[in-house]
């Protein structure tokens, strides 16, 4: 197996697409067409990481975070970015990262906690818009089933847990070729009338060109006549933040103490605790501070995330309460997430999970 192989399926599962501008996720050291032995999951990327990879036979390191987030321009073993990147090229190491992209989607690093946390009818917290587009196309008749499904192999028509979604509507369509067409239909300079389907389908913005150019090659016509709009659509399973409902409400006192169990906290940082029961709760794995708003329009009674600042916390404004658990305690089971999505594909394949602690951060009580 390729490595290409692993990181084509886990880039289906959470395409690149869906990254934040900022961020780097994908292959940031390695060859694609490189066979891959073994694979080592680990949140962070670290030197630490890379050590055990190669005591443990693992040519390549999947981790949630990028080890580089911003060009380097020299490598000189002068910071750990630099060191970890040596190293794992010196040793044949292919790094991958799954950051923003897992975080973006049903199912992903914030499904997984709402999971932990046994949280009832979890959906996106913050649907993102803009990410989906539709094609209009007008064919023959005699040309549609082969055009349609052009369409549909190329991954065009698939909505949710549906697939070769289309609409079609009947016609006619008229055009008159000039000196130096070569039309698949009629004569230069006659007008034609034809029998046309208009075929709609939508597509996520990413595989446009594989769309266009699938749809272009089914097609008989010299010059296809089709438009393609951006859709302001809500896309219900792509998004930051999660919210979902506890079985049963509970004490905020009660809760706190849940959510340090369930998640295998040693502190929470929380807002003054509201006189009422939790029941509705939004989560966001890292630094969630900017879906607070979304967290209170949807109802939530807490907001659990991590990096928030003193005076953020100021923003609860008694109408919600702020749990930050911190960074790593937030995204810890993102390595158990990603072992389940990887053996589910690739059955007898080795993965592995890291045993080191990458959290640079400790606690003395």
């Amino acid at each position: 197996m390729k490595i290409k192989d692993i990181t084509s399926y886990l880039e289906n599962v959470a395409p690149l697409a869906y990254q934040e501008s900022y961020d780097n996720s994908g292959l940031i050291v390695g060859n694609p067409d490189d066979e891959v032995n073994k694979v080592l999951i680990s949140l962070d990327c670290t030197e630490e990481v890379v050590d055990e990879a190669i005591r443990k036979g693992c040519n390549l390191i999947i981790s949630h975070h990028p080890i580089v987030f911003k060009g380097l321009k020299r490598f000189n073993n002068r910071t750990y970015v630099e060191r970890t990147v040596i190293k794992a090229i010196k040793n044949d190491i292919a790094l991958y990262a799954i950051h923003t992209n897992l975080d973006n989607v049903l199912g992903g690093v914030n499904t997984k906690i709402a999971e932990k946390l046994g949280l009832l009818n979890a959906a996106i917290l913050s649907p993102k818009s803009g990410i989906m587009k539709k094609l209009t196309v007008y064919v023959p008749r005699a040309n549609v089933e082969d055009v349609r499904q052009a369409l549909f192999e190329a991954g065009a028509g698939s909505i949710g847990d549906y697939d070769q979604c289309s609409y079609n509507t009947a016609g006619y369509g008229t055009f008159r070729p000039l000196a130096g067409a070569n039309p698949a239909i009629g004569e230069v300079g006659t007008q034609e009338r034809v029998e046309e389907t208009k075929i709609e389908v939508v597509f996520p913005q990413h595989i446009e060109r594989k769309v266009v150019v699938s749809m272009l090659a089914a097609h008989p016509y010299e010059e296809v006549a089709y438009n393609i709009v951006t859709l302001d659509n809500k896309l219900q399973y792509v998004g930051a933040g999660v919210i979902g409902n506890l079985e049963t409400a509970m004490d905020a006192q009660d809760f706190l103490a849940y959510l340090k169990q369930k998640l295998n906290l040693n502190v929470i940082r929380h807002t003054k605790l509201l006189n009422k029961k939790i029941s509705r709760v939004a989560v966001c794995g890292g630094a969630g501070g900017f879906l607070l708003g979304e967290a209170k329009r949807s109802g939530a009674d807490i907001f659990i995330t991590a990096d928030y600042k003193y005076h953020e916390f100021f923003d609860a404004e008694d109408d919600i309460i702020i749990a930050d658990i911190g960074h790593f305690e937030s995204e810890q089971f993102t390595q158990e997430l990603l072992l389940d999505i990887i053996r589910k594909k690739f059955v007898n394949f080795a993965v592995l999970l890291t045993e080191i602690d990458t959290n640079p951060i400790k606690y003395y009580s």
